[in-house]
């Protein structure tokens, strides 16, 4: 397959790369002339690029007449297996070879219950999880830290379009695969992959199974982890996308600490600065973002930020949209000193936040008590028509096999009492339940109230 990448007017620049003090020289032709080669380069990076494999519980659907005990009395059916094992597999990248840190994708390792990682010399490593953040797609696992390579992160920031690309992975479990091409576009966002998208757009093929590999530069440095494609077959089409490195980095660097991504707030609301709205502000530029909310009390009220006006930069980032705002204060941490560039009618200011914790509305269930593990609870606040005016915790989500599953909750139920105490929220929750082993739930259910016990 003919491709730019591999192009021979490209000797001079992979020659250039090759020649550098990243890699060694490339072998010559039968003229004596440097053949452009990737393979140096190649043999240093390979070894950090590792094969995930992870074992998922799955629920086992089964016909309802398999449910009926008299059905299954009568006609004698043995007991029907509830869940089934299903393997999934993935790439991951080793980022520090001294802790044997491995960044993947979420959903590469979600919901697993073993992680296999195969490295590059044929090894084959059991894999603990360390934290991942389904917001970004971003997880961390970890393994033995023997005899590892690791792979030097760059600056994602210092991309450019056109910037060649190299993509490593392990598309459809064949093993570890190289593929070549350029960064085609920057900062994308929308797609509607991830809570927060600001994509490297690359045309080097990434295919199923090259979710959490390395996407690298030519001198063999980390720039961005592959997590999708744009495809209606399912198969590669030169649009595939992956999460920059200096946000991987961040989260990461959460997941190592706590186990988890814990994000701070400013609590100001914006959408995208239009030409029509920088005229009305009389600004020149029209990259930037428009506050439209302040939530009273928070960090942005405290620092003087007003609706109108338009936010430039986020400690000396720019901002020139209201999704590349959200991404910025993101990945911001609770207790973080923040410098706001803002236009104020016409004038620029520079303001000064402090990040503070959001108050906590969604909780993992068995951070409540252990009993509720598998569900996501969250409080009912103003402006959720779902659930009119009732007052409780709300079921948001529940996995499958889970001990709420198996309990009887279902996303939408309502939680109005436990253990015969009154709930309007999560602190309530939390008091309600206290330490003992059984819950009393009166939960609503479309309508119906009900009583469940969790034992």
């Amino acid at each position: 397959m003919t491709h730019p990448f591999r192009s021979i007017t490209l000797a001079g620049v992979l020659a250039l790369a090759a020649g550098g003090s990243h890699a060694a020289l490339p072998a010559l032709d039968s003229q004596g002339q440097p053949l452009p080669t990737l393979a140096p380069m190649l043999e240093r990076t390979v070894p950090a690029v590792v094969n995930i494999f992870t074992r998922t519980r799955v629920p086992q659907q089964q016909h309802p007449l398999f449910s009926d005990p008299f059905f299954r009395h009568f006609f004698d059916v043995p007991q029907q297996p509830r869940e089934r094992f299903a393997q999934s597999l993935g790439s991951g990248v080793i980022v520090d070879a001294g802790q044997g840190y491995i960044l993947t994708n979420h959903h590469v390792i979600d919901r697993a219950v073993e992680i296999s990682v195969n490295l590059a010399d044929g090894r084959s490593l059991r894999a603990e999880l360390v934290g991942s953040d389904p917001e970004t797609d971003v997880a961390v696992i970890k393994v033995p830290s023997e005899r590892l390579a690791a792979l030097q992160l760059a600056d994602s920031d210092a991309l450019r379009v056109g910037d060649f690309v190299v993509a490593v992975g392990n598309p459809f479990g064949l093993g570890q695969t190289v593929t070549s091409g350029i960064v085609s576009a920057l900062g994308r966002t929308g797609l509607g992959i991830e809570g927060y998208e600001d994509f490297i757009q690359t045309d080097a093929s990434i295919n199923p199974g090259n979710s959490g590999g390395a996407l690298v530069n030519l001198h063999g440095e980390l720039v961005g982890i592959n997590t999708a494609i744009l495809s209606r077959s399912g198969g590669n089409v030169g649009i595939g996308f992956a999460i920059p490195i200096n946000m991987a980095r961040e989260v990461m660097t959460q997941l190592v600490e706590h186990g988890e991504v814990r994000r701070g707030q400013l609590g100001a609301a914006a959408q995208d600065l239009t030409p029509d709205l920088a005229t009305a502000f009389g600004i020149p530029d029209q990259r930037g973002a428009v506050v439209t909310e302040i939530t009273p009390g928070s960090p942005a009220d405290k620092a003087g930020l007003r609706s109108g006006d338009v936010i430039l930069s986020v400690n000396g980032r720019e901002v020139g949209s209201a999704a590349e705002m959200r991404n910025v204060v993101g990945l911001l941490r609770v207790g973080q000193k923040v410098e706001i560039r803002i236009n104020r009618n016409g004038e620029p200011r520079v303001l000064t936040a402090e990040v503070q914790e959001p108050p906590a509305v969604v909780a993992q269930g068995e951070k409540v008590h252990p009993r509720l593990a598998g569900a996501v609870v969250g409080e009912i606040v103003e402006g959720m028509p779902y659930y009119g005016k009732l007052k409780g915790v709300a079921i948001i989500e529940v996995a499958p096999v889970t001990p709420a599953w198996r309990a009887g909750l279902r996303p939408g139920d309502v939680i109005t009492s436990v253990n015969r105490q009154p709930v309007e929220n999560l602190a309530g929750l939390r008091k309600a339940a206290g330490k003992g082993n059984d819950l009393l739930l009166n939960i609503q259910r479309r309508g119906s109230a009900m009583f469940l016990v969790l034992r």
